[in-house]
């Protein structure tokens, strides 16, 4: 489990990323550690992007139904209004952010703010995911969180998409996206089949019983 450093040995603040594949914890973790800000009594601010709907437009939401409030941002720009007495920055679904992300938080960490980012290190189609790998390139602390491979039980790495959209952002759940381990995610559609094919006979049994 990640430890907060401690503050005095850096001479202003920092970044952490929080990373891994859909369904792996990130923004439970991104939670649990701005809660210990509070009880800290530091002051925090959370921003999220308009595009992540899915849960609230105005808070972070985690697939636990954990939460905290959040501010809604179109561009990463905006992040720099934080008002002058915040200690704790946290950035959500960063992922969806414009490339100007970095340079942001980068400035942020300068002015002695500690800034804590979630977000997919990989999209669908297992390519680097938007600002993300730059900004676990500039930080300080890394975390790459892992869910769990529903084939084979592995850790899963990986967000295999579901449906047959082609976009790279597609906002959706366990009805569109399933975590995957290296393995299983190359396997593509033969494990949806197989996955068809063994519920079918599972039915079969069940009517013979």
């Amino acid at each position: 489990m990640f430890l907060e450093p401690q503050s005095r040995g850096h001479r202003g603040g920092w970044i952490e990323v929080i990373t891994g594949s859909m369904f792996s914890g990130k923004t439970e973790e991104l939670i649990r550690r701005l809660r210990r800000t509070q009880f800290a009594n530091q002051n925090l601010i959370i921003y999220k992007p308009k595009q992540d709907d899915r849960y609230s437009k105005d808070k972070v939401v985690s697939h636990d139904a954990n939460f905290l409030e959040s501010i809604v941002v179109g561009a990463s720009a905006e992040i720099l209004n934080v008002p002058r007495d915040i200690h704790v920055v946290g950035i959500d679904e960063a992922q969806f952010f414009d490339m100007d992300l970095p340079r942001v938080c980068e400035k942020l960490s300068l002015s002695g703010i500690r800034v804590i980012i979630a977000g997919l290190d990989m999209d669908f189609m297992g390519r680097p995911f938007g600002p993300i790998p730059e900004l676990m390139a500039i930080a300080e602390y890394v975390t790459k969180v892992h869910a769990i491979c529903p084939h084979c039980g592995n850790l899963a790495t990986h967000s295999y998409r579901l449906s047959d959209e082609t976009a790279t952002v597609v906002l959706g759940e366990k009805d569109k996206y399933e975590p995957r381990c290296r393995v299983c995610y190359n396997m593509g559609k033969a494990l949806d089949f197989r996955a068809q094919n063994g519920s079918k006979k599972t039915k079969k049994n069940e009517k013979k019983s």
